[in-house]
């Protein structure tokens, strides 16, 4: 079987477009020496003429006219194909999904979404809400590329962008829970309450129903204030980090065009 290499493609189907050796040259940037050479070892293996050539002119043979009516086609797809996946990785054209848990994150991706929108403004960006057990299943599984989320990145697959929001880490309590009279509390104290994981809202109405407390960042206090809850201070916690999480063998350009827009707008945390 005979393969063609791309560079004999290249020759081939431009001098079957310009039956020019020196044009063909010029469109390719090569010299008409090298097209020359390329055309005779391409018609050495194929074993027959693919052009005739006169002190005048240069025309396809029929096995030269029906070989580029065959593969013309193709190869010009396949070009496409190529061009568009590099597209593709360079973030000029299609979708980036963004994934965030809670009003605040998700207001705040909206704001980056306008930033990068006006740099890549071929890309789409389309932004998901998720539960907090669900963000690290959708970036493995390529569900979502980036996600909102805070810090440390679980594992050496996730890599993470540079901390764009740091928050003070707080309790939430039952109103009428002796913690809730404090200005603040300890992480020794948390040891002596039940501390409850469930997601956010279903964790505060139970805060709220007594069975429990909740560590959340400070963000809380304004996009879930409850009568039944009162938010107390850790004050010797570390704070919460939020940035932006991807796969690790997922940083394509669309993937850091977004992290530097959320820099770019955010600044400092």
């Amino acid at each position: 079987m005979v393969m063609l290499e791309r560079h004999e493609l290249d020759a081939f189907l431009t001098l079957a477009e310009e039956l020019h050796f020196g044009s063909t040259a010029e469109r390719l940037r090569v010299s008409t020496a090298r097209i020359s050479q390329t055309i005779a070892r391409l018609e050495r293996r194929v074993g027959v003429p693919l052009f005739t050539r006169t002190s005048r002119r240069v025309e396809l043979t029929a096995t030269g006219r029906r070989l580029a009516e065959e593969v013309g086609p193709e190869w010009a797809r396949i070009r496409a194909a190529v061009e568009r996946a590099i597209e593709h990785g360079r973030g000029t054209t299609g979708t980036l999904t963004v994934a965030f848990v809670g009003a605040a994150s998700g207001q705040l991706l909206v704001g980056v979404a306008e930033v990068f929108g006006e740099r890549l403004p071929g890309c789409r960006v389309v932004i998901r809400e998720a539960r907090a057990g669900e963000v690290l299943p959708w970036l493995r599984g390529g569900e979502v590329d980036l996600a909102l989320s805070t810090l440390p990145a679980p594992d050496a697959d996730i890599a993470a962008g540079p901390v764009l929001v740091r928050e003070a880490r707080m309790l939430a309590v039952p109103a009428n829970h002796p913690y809730a009279r404090r200005d603040s509390v300890s992480a020794a104290d948390l040891a002596r309450v039940p501390l409850l994981t469930e997601p956010i809202q279903e964790a505060l109405t139970l805060v709220g129903a007594g069975q429990g407390v909740l560590p959340v960042g400070a963000h809380a206090r304004r996009y879930h204030p409850r009568p039944d809850v009162v938010y107390v201070l850790i004050d010797d916690a570390e704070p919460v980090e939020w940035a932006l999480l991807w796969r690790a063998d997922g940083a394509t350009a669309r993937v850091r065009a977004f992290a530097e827009a959320a820099v770019d707008l955010l600044g400092q945390p």
